[in-house]
């Protein structure tokens, strides 16, 4: 097989896998929340920069279909394409063989697939233009032919690359600094800081970036704000949480990837520190001169692009909690790594290599299809009719339950005239909980153009999708679930803000033929006056 074919069946195959994943897996909360965001187009948002909101509406606009698979093809294809511009970073970095073991890893490695290529999240586009970025600075930095370095055209577009990079998700603005961070530890390419094309890619980062500077500068910094406060140190430090951070990295990596990447990537921070000059046996020129690229050049290269945020997130954990998805872009870049080691490895151990990677790919694919049954059918539920051995968890304790079937609650509402009538003659309608609040809106949006809201101290972008007072004397639907409306506190509250709640129907989920959870629908008579907001459009 040549390599062509490698990269072409390693796409392909990836992406047939993905595509089953994306039809059968019910949309989960932060996607169903983004598919708000193309609701509510606008400059930037709360919680992110607004190309999310573009890919997430790509699908939906594109058929005029509203489902799982329709919010997540832009990232099905945005992620092929980020996993082709790896392929050619590594290829030209250090070879093709390492380049296609770079593609194959990173096809495997589960948060890459799923939370990357499948789900429709702020990292899908962030890892497209990160990895666009890294293949133009390869192309910058490492031409074919070794000769001084002269700064081009390139920088300005990688420029924009990284400005799109900052559009897609923050973590655009620690590629940046990573860049120029190589650059001044590189005495070979300190040219590149003060070029006119440097500074023409400037501009063009400037430009690209100005609509999250515009929407934030017109709403007191309060993105900027928010996500500060999330990557600020609170309280003591705890060894222990840091190595909790360290081992559900791994897990979300998968052991037999996760491992090696963080051992390579040690491996090699500590092999081109250690050395005031660092030399390589991956030399393509013997003289050693300064001026001439060495393996340590590129290595260094991707560490600088990469390290920043594997051991800033994973330290960060010592202090509070993190999402698994924030030191990821950093795993990725050092799957380059990875790919060139994996090369070395296949020469002195060719069998084992390729039963580390088979295996991890066929153990990765059972498990996470196994998973997949599980949500959509309840292979472990009891009951369900689709159990295996008559099932081993009850709904209420599987939290699995919280990613539901929003079709079935569409028709829901579709078949019941009394619940139909009452949505379409709502001026808004809202929960208790933003997170629930973007599930129901994805449900509902085909049925009628009736604005989602929540009532909840943690409004999120609801805060800026409405004014405060621009529901006063509408009425209003209150939907919520089971895990709420045990909680009396909740109607109490609206009871302030409202002249009458009344239940007026249920819309019941089920998952292999059991009710797995209930929504319930409150009809709210004329809002007396605004529920209160705090931050933003007050």
């Amino acid at each position: 097989m040549t390599n062509d074919q490698k990269v072409a069946a390693l796409l392909i195959g990836g992406l047939i896998f993905r595509i089953i994943i994306a039809i059968l897996l019910y949309p989960g909360f932060d996607e169903a929340y983004y598919f708000l965001y193309t609701l509510n187009l606008d400059l930037s948002y709360f919680d992110h920069p607004p190309l999310v909101a573009l890919m997430t509406g790509f699908g939906c606009w594109l058929t005029g279909e509203v489902s799982q698979f329709t919010i997540r093809l832009g990232a099905l294809i945005l992620h092929t394409g980020s996993l082709f511009l790896l392929y050619l970073t590594g290829t030209r970095l250090f070879s093709p063989s390492a380049g296609i073991f770079a593609l194959a890893i990173a096809s495997l490695v589960p948060i890459f697939q799923i939370g990357f290529g499948v789900l429709t999240l702020p990292d899908s586009p962030l890892i497209f233009f990160w990895t666009a970025s890294l293949y133009c600075t390869s192309r910058e930095f490492f031409p074919n032919k070794q000769e001084k370095y002269q700064p081009s055209y390139r920088l300005a577009i990688l420029g924009l690359l990284v400005g799109l990079a900052c559009l897609s998700k923050y973590h655009g603005f620690i590629l940046g600094l990573g860049l120029v961070g190589f650059c001044l530890t590189r005495s070979r390419y300190r040219s590149a800081l003060y070029s006119p094309w440097t500074l023409f890619g400037l501009g063009l980062f400037c430009l690209t970036i100005s609509p999250i500077l515009i929407w934030n500068s017109q709403h007191e910094w309060v993105s900027f704000r928010f996500q500060s406060r999330r990557g600020i140190p609170s309280g003591g430090y705890n060894f222990l949480d840091l190595f909790v951070t360290f081992l559900s990295g791994i897990g979300y990596l998968f052991p037999t990837l996760g491992l090696p990447l963080w051992w390579v990537s040690l491996k090699r921070f500590f092999r081109n520190i250690l050395a005031k000059l660092p030399r390589s046996k991956f030399k393509r020129t013997g003289s050693g001169e300064r001026g001439i690229v060495t393996g340590s050049d590129r290595e260094i290269f991707i560490l600088w692009v990469s390290l920043p945020l594997i051991l800033g997130f994973t330290w960060l954990g010592g202090y509070k909690q993190i999402l698994p998805t924030w030191a990821t872009p950093g795993f990725w870049g050092a799957t380059l790594l990875l790919g060139q080691a994996a090369t070395a490895w296949k020469i002195a151990h060719p069998r084992w290599v390729r039963r580390w990677l088979w295996g991890t790919g066929i153990t990765l694919s059972s498990l996470l299809l196994f998973a997949l049954l599980h949500v959509t059918t309840g292979t472990l539920q009891k009951p369900s009719q689709y159990a295996l051995f008559g099932g081993f968890v009850p709904p209420e304790d599987d939290p699995s339950i919280q990613i539901f079937d929003i079709q079935q609650l569409r028709q829901g509402f579709a078949t019941s005239p009394v619940l139909l009538s009452a949505l379409q003659n709502s001026s808004f309608v809202f929960t208790n909980r933003y997170y629930l609040a973007g599930q129901i809106g994805m449900a509902l949006a085909p049925l009628a153009p009736t604005p989602m809201t929540t009532f909840d101290r943690d409004l999120r972008g609801f805060a800026f999708w409405s004014k405060p007072d621009e529901w006063i004397g509408k009425d209003a639907l209150y939907i919520t679930n089971n895990l709420f409306v045990q909680d009396q506190k909740f109607l109490d509250r609206y009871n302030l803000y409202f002249q009458s709640i009344e239940k007026i129907g249920t819309v019941p989920i089920k998952r292999g033929g059991a009710t797995i959870d209930t929504f319930h629908i409150y009809q709210a008579k004329n809002l007396l006056k605004p529920y209160p907001r705090p931050y933003g459009n007050k």
